[in-house]
């Protein structure tokens, strides 16, 4: 008989296919975009020199090279994500960087068979969301933890509160029918939007003392024309392109219009809401 498919199949092939090449060659403006919401992520966990960290959906390494650093020479980093074109780029940057207690897996969280409780701490930027099955997950990921372990992610609040991805949006469906509503808490960015589901899902696999604050922050700091061609590759406006094509000249010409305002010294800067979570 053959091989049942693994239990995030749809994920895998879409961040191995193109999401993952996109991610990987737009690395250096997606960090400086979404970088300060990791940080504000990673000040709450607080890694300590010496401690055992695993970093879920580490993508192109950013973040698994902070706590590399935040952990020093004692201390360990097991960066972990589905996408190999991703994983190609952090390890190439920890390899440039000379940070020899980072180690990169491509593996999927959700089952992969990790130490048990070896780890002193969990972390994730935007790495959380895309699991078929949050729950099985989670209890995956807690084996991995010592007792009384800790767990820190940020992850997206709901659209409307995201300017930076809203705004891209609304000017396109000036051009573009909307397309159909789909299950808010399927995978996806906006999966973990709402904070009930978050807390059901980390108590249900048995962690404790969860915390789920909101974070507000004024993203961006790419240039106008590689704001606008950022938004035409990554998020909602990207996958809506994708099915409407011969919009793309229209929407870049009123994208580019409505993302001038925004733009200053440091680049175009645009609110982003996000929640950080933690628990035990």
């Amino acid at each position: 008989m053959p091989d049942a498919e693994p239990a995030n199949a749809d994920q895998i092939a879409y961040w191995n296919a193109a999401a993952g090449e996109t991610w990987a060659a737009q690395q250096e403006k997606l960090d400086r975009q979404i970088a300060p919401l990791g940080e504000a992520a990673m000040a709450i966990l607080d890694p300590k020199p010496g401690e055992q960290l695993i970093d879920i959906g580490c993508g192109c390494g950013q973040t698994s090279l902070t706590l590399a650093e935040r952990v020093g020479p004692t201390g360990r980093v097991l960066g972990v994500d589905i996408s190999a074109p991703m994983l190609a780029v952090a390890r190439r940057r920890a390899a440039d960087a000379g940070l020899a207690n980072t180690r990169f897996l491509e593996a999927d969280a959700q089952t992969h068979d990790f130490a048990p409780g070896a780890a002193d701490a969990v972390f994730s930027r935007f790495g959380v969301m895309f699991f078929a099955d949050p729950p099985a997950a989670f209890a995956n990921i807690r084996k991995a933890l010592k007792p009384g372990g800790r767990l820190a992610f940020v992850c997206w609040r709901p659209l409307a509160l995201n300017e930076w991805m809203l705004l891209p949006m609304r000017t396109a469906l000036a051009h573009i029918p909307a397309p159909p509503p789909g299950d808010p808490f399927a995978p996806g960015p906006f999966a973990f939007s709402d904070p009930d589901w978050v807390r059901g899902i980390l108590g249900s696999a048995g962690f404790k003392d969860v915390e789920i604050a909101p974070h507000d922050a004024m993203i961006g700091g790419n240039g106008l024309e590689e704001t606008v061609a950022l938004s035409l590759k990554v998020g909602p406006l990207g996958a809506l392109l994708r099915d409407n094509p011969d919009k793309r000249d229209l929407v870049v010409d009123a994208l580019r219009a409505a993302l001038a305002p925004h733009a200053g010294p440091d680049g175009v800067r645009l609110p982003g809401a996000v929640w950080i979570v933690t628990a035990r």
